[in-house]
C-alpha cells in the first residue's frame, strides 16, 4: 500500500480545486456543482464548504446525483441505489460534476446520461480529486483534477474519507 495523498495533501488540493473553480466560473454566477453518488459527495461536500468560505455571501446550486440505473454494468454487477438530490433546474447552466476517481471514464458517461434528465446544460465540466490518466475506455478527460496518477489495472486507488473511513488518505492498493 502506498499513500498517493496524506491528509494534509488532500485538504490542499481541495482548497486548489475550489480555486480553480472560481478562476473559471467567477462569483459561481450561473453555475451548479453536482456530486457523484456515492463517494463524489464527500468531494463535493468539501469544496462547496471551500467555495463559501471564499465567497460568503454567494449562492450557487449545489446538488447530488445517483447515476445507479444508467450505468452500463448494472446488471453484472450489484448496485445499492442512492438518493438524487437536485431541486433546481440546470437548463442553461454551467454544471459542474464532482467525483472522487477518474478511472474508465464509463461512471461520467452514465452521469452526462442522468444529467439530461434534469435540464440541458450550457456546459458541463468534470472535477475529480484522483485522475488515473492512462485507464480510459472512453475520451473523458478531467477540467479540474487533484492529482494525475499512473497506476495499472490491477492497482486499486482507495480514497478514504473521515465522514465514511475515519480517516482523510487516498492510498494505491
Amino acid at each position: 500500500m502506498k499513500t498517493i495523498l496524506s491528509e494534509q495533501q488532500m485538504s490542499l488540493s481541495i482548497q486548489r480545486l475550489a480555486h480553480q473553480m472560481l478562476e473559471n466560473n467567477p462569483n459561481m454566477t450561473n453555475t451548479v456543482i453536482i456530486g457523484l453518488q456515492p463517494r463524489g459527495i464527500y468531494l463535493s461536500d468539501r469544496i462547496v464548504a471551500a467555495l463559501k468560505a471564499i465567497i460568503p455571501g454567494q449562492s450557487f446550486h449545489y446538488g447530488k446525483l445517483d447515476i445507479t440505473f444508467y450505468r452500463d454494468d448494472v446488471r453484472k454487477t450489484l448496485h445499492i441505489a442512492n438518493a438524487t438530490d437536485i431541486p433546481f433546474s440546470i437548463e442553461g447552466q454551467s454544471v459542474i460534476l464532482v467525483d472522487d476517481v477518474l478511472y474508465t471514464g464509463r461512471t461520467i458517461r452514465a452521469a452526462l446520461d442522468a444529467l439530461l434528465d434534469f435540464g440541458r446544460p450550457s456546459k458541463v465540466s468534470l472535477c475529480v480529486l484522483i485522475d488515473r490518466r492512462f485507464s480510459r475506455e472512453l475520451p473523458i478527460q478531467p477540467d479540474y483534477a487533484g492529482k494525475a496518477i499512473d497506476a495499472i489495472f490491477t492497482d486499486k486507488v482507495k480514497v478514504n474519507w473521515k465522514e465514511k473511513d475515519e480517516k482523510d488518505e487516498v492510498v494505491l492498493v
